[in-house]
């Protein structure tokens, strides 16, 4: 009977950390929209002048449960970038399914400094504001990546994605793809109000000092 009651709260709890974690996805995110409003302007504006293709890039990328979203960034790369792909496949500096390369070819002036400064990233704020991504939470793989996992890595995917999560805040690129995984498992595992307010700030601190950034 105690072990029903032990449960029961638990499920409480949960539930009220998840509907807290989302009411402050939207505040956030909204807010953040309203005040970066004159950063998105002159990121477009920058990426229109440098090349002439679109200022967002959508990329599919898997979600909660495995539900495929349309990604939003800021487009760093040429228009041609997904069709070179695999001409650098050699040159590839990541581990796992994932394909990072420090110096990509494919960035562009503007690109090489909204990536340093994570500022490609903010549109998906937009995706935190339509419930496809969190604030906090694993960052979704593109779908491609994803289903090249494993059963056991794909244990990321029992959480919302988010903007920002463990590994972002301890090297990020210069993480491996392996111990990726075990940082998104470690934050499934301890939720908590607490923890992502922590992530938040030391985010801040990591995109300001621009560690790990390619």
């Amino acid at each position: 009977m105690a072990e029903i009651a032990n449960c029961a709260v638990q499920a409480e709890s949960r539930l009220f950390y998840h509907i807290c974690k989302r009411i402050m996805d939207v505040v956030c995110s909204a807010a953040a929209l309203a005040v970066l409003s004159p950063i998105f302007l002159a990121v477009a504006v920058a990426i229109k002048l440098e090349d002439k293709g679109p200022v967002i890039f959508t990329q599919n990328r898997t979600g909660k449960d495995g539900r495929v979203f349309r990604m939003y960034k800021f487009r760093s790369m040429y228009v041609d970038a997904e069709k070179r792909r695999s001409e650098l496949l050699a040159r590839n500096e990541a581990d796992g399914p994932l394909f990072k390369i420090a110096d990509d070819p494919r960035v562009t002036k503007v690109g090489r400094f909204i990536r340093r400064t994570s500022i490609d990233e903010l549109p998906q704020l937009v995706n935190i504001l339509k419930g496809e991504m969190s604030i906090v939470g694993p960052r979704p793989l593109v779908t491609y990546e994803q289903n090249q996992c494993t059963e056991y890595q794909a244990q990321r995917l029992l959480v919302k994605p988010g903007l920002t999560c463990i590994w972002q805040v301890s090297g990020r690129s210069d993480t491996s793809f392996d111990e990726l995984i075990e940082m998104d498992l470690e934050y499934i595992r301890n939720q908590s109000l607490w923890l992502d307010i922590k992530l938040i700030l030391k985010t801040v601190v990591v995109v300001f000092t621009h560690k790990g950034a390619y």
